[in-house]
């Protein structure tokens, strides 16, 4: 494609027309190609770009964002939780690791109805052990550490240790998602003494916190493995906690800890505009919606309609429709549900799916397609808008790149902690109800399962071959339309990836399209309305990092609506 020679002449025109874009975000650094760090909080990316400068490599540099992000952005992510990893290299080769949590071997597909046969009240299933899953970020980051780690463990956990032990202020972002969701961060005692004050109002962005049990804990992690978090006396008391949270006879058990294991998953990979695009494949819908969004675009000039264009922002969120219908119809774990994944990937069948999109008139209504390989029917689910996710990118002197996205679901998880930590509530991913009309839904509830996710940490090889891009988003299911804005801004539109990041978003999975509040693209809202749009303003819960080869060196990108940051080797 042609990106890089009307990127300069993009630029200008976009920001021209979309006031709400800063010029230079403040959370973009750029390095010469020794290696980056883009994270969600500075403290954490300054924590992986001291672990490059040690020598690590971007996978030693994710793991200890990771850990540095359990201290000082816990309502996002952390070693309560789990999540999806994709390491690259220059040489094109592309690994998936799965951690995303799983349920309990007790769990059953009417763990989320009551005694009457209906769905539980969303908070009352995630205030409580029902909503929490077995954590896999440790076990995630232990197998990818064997796999591409250069550094010790232990040296991995000393940056989130210090932090810990010594003090993080509470951020802006922080503050107000303690007073935003008081009733998870304030649920345990702990989580009620680290972060309010006597009369139980949060403490102001700017107080220094010390978090002496989670130092603790990671030291004795850092220390003993991951099996010092899962099994023996702390795997017991981890799920004896979760347990006598759950009003069930049957709870998380501690061989359900113990057993945990993060596993290898074959990539999801794709072409666009001969751009290979790799991601996470099932559990996470990510890649392959992501992919199906681009794809069923193919046949539209984008880059010729430009970004200001209401055109090509009525067939993005046709394509989203179209992409989601698929998504929430065929995707869940692949161990439990066959996933028709080449067939959802199938250029030809992705191409026959965008050919229902008209460039002048909404579709009346979508519905998901017959793509090969389907050997059962299932039916659609049900499923909250998650916002406890956390997103970061690392590149390396050694040609390695990791795109990796980590969560506990929602704001501070289930409330529960253990350890200084706070446990997820993952369990809410799956569908509250577990069929449709007696028919099955995928992603339903089973013992061992893993709930569909949106994430999609994303690795781009340029039409040469050259690993130029590792992207990935927070922001529950909003994520793979993040994810697949940027990367229309980088290939059709010629835009950095810090420009492309800070664009505006149309989120439209569904029957209803949302823009940001004071979006620029308000001012396209009569025009798409007259295509049959139905436009609403309400916040998003966005958090989008990236890095860029570009220019010769990288550039680090971070969402300008985050607190997120760049941070050069």
């Amino acid at each position: 494609m042609v990106r890089r020679i009307i990127g300069s002449l993009a630029a200008p025109l976009l920001l021209a027309g979309c006031a709400a874009l800063p010029a230079s975000p403040p959370s973009t650094a750029t390095s010469l190609a020794t290696g980056m760090v883009s994270a969600a909080d500075p403290r954490a990316a300054a924590a992986g770009a001291q672990i490059l400068r040690k020598g690590g490599s971007a996978t030693d540099a994710a793991i200890a964002v990771m850990l540095a992000l359990t201290v000082v952005e816990p309502q996002s992510s952390g070693i309560g939780g789990g999540g999806f990893l994709v390491w690259a290299d220059t040489k094109g080769e592309v690994e998936t690791i799965d951690g995303r949590e799983t349920a309990p071997a007790a769990a059953t597909p009417d763990w989320f109805l009551d005694a009457a046969g209906k769905p539980l009240a969303f908070p009352r299933a995630v205030h409580s052990g029902l909503s929490v899953g077995v954590p896999g970020s440790l076990r995630l980051a232990a197998t990818a550490h064997r796999n591409h780690g250069r550094l010790a463990w232990a040296q991995l956990f000393a940056p989130a240790i210090a932090l810990a032990r010594d003090g993080f202020a509470i951020s802006p972002r922080m503050e107000e998602f303690l007073g935003n969701a008081a009733e998870r961060a304030a649920a345990d005692p702990l989580g009620r003494a680290l972060f309010y004050d006597a009369a139980s109002r949060p403490l102001p962005a700017g107080t220094v916190v010390r978090n002496p049990a989670l130092a603790a804990t990671l030291e004795r992690i850092g220390r003993g493995g991951p099996e010092a978090f899962y099994t023996g006396a702390a795997g017991a008391a981890l799920a004896q906690h979760v347990a006598a949270a759950t009003p069930r006879l049957a709870g998380m058990s501690a061989a359900d800890v113990s057993s945990y294991r993060a596993k290898p998953r074959p990539p999801v990979c794709g072409e666009y505009r001969h751009y290979r695009i790799c991601g996470m494949g099932p559990p996470s819908s990510g890649a392959i919606t992501v992919y199906a969004i681009l794809k069923q675009l193919e046949r539209f000039d984008l880059g010729q309609m430009g970004p200001q264009s209401a055109a090509a922002w009525h067939v993005f969120a046709e394509s989203q429709r179209l992409a989601y219908a698929d998504r929430d119809r065929y995707l869940a774990d692949s161990d439990y549900v066959r996933v028709p994944v080449a067939g959802l990937s199938d250029p030809a069948y992705l191409a026959a799916r965008g050919a229902l999109i008209s460039e002048t008139a909404r579709l009346g209504s979508v519905a998901a397609g017959s793509p090969a390989g389907v050997t059962a029917q299932f039916r659609s689910g049900t499923g909250p808008l998650e916002a406890g996710t956390s997103h970061f990118a690392v590149t390396d002197k050694f040609g390695q790149a990791v795109s990796y996205t980590s969560t506990i679901e929602g704001p501070f998880g289930s409330g529960l902690m253990v350890g200084g930590a706070y446990l997820n509530n993952e369990l809410t991913d799956f569908s509250f109800v577990p069929e449709q009309g007696g028919v099955a839904v995928a992603n339903r509830v089973e013992g061992g399962k893993r709930p569909r996710s949106s994430m999609a940490p994303t690795v781009v090889y340029d039409p040469q071959g050259r690993l130029f891009l590792v992207i990935g988003a927070a922001g529950g299911a909003t994520i793979p339309v993040q994810v697949a804005k940027a990367l229309i801004g980088v290939i059709d539109w010629g835009l950095p990836v810090d420009q492309a990041i800070a664009l505006p978003i149309l989120f439209a999975p569904g029957d209803v399209d949302t823009v940001e509040p004071g979006s620029s693209l308000l001012a396209l809202k009569p025009q798409l309305e007259a295509w049959g749009h139905r436009i609403v303003e309400r916040p998003l819960p966005l958090k989008a990092n990236a890095i860029e080869w570009i220019g010769g060196r990288w550039l680090g990108a971070a969402d300008p609506r985050s607190e997120g940051a760049a941070v050069g080797e």
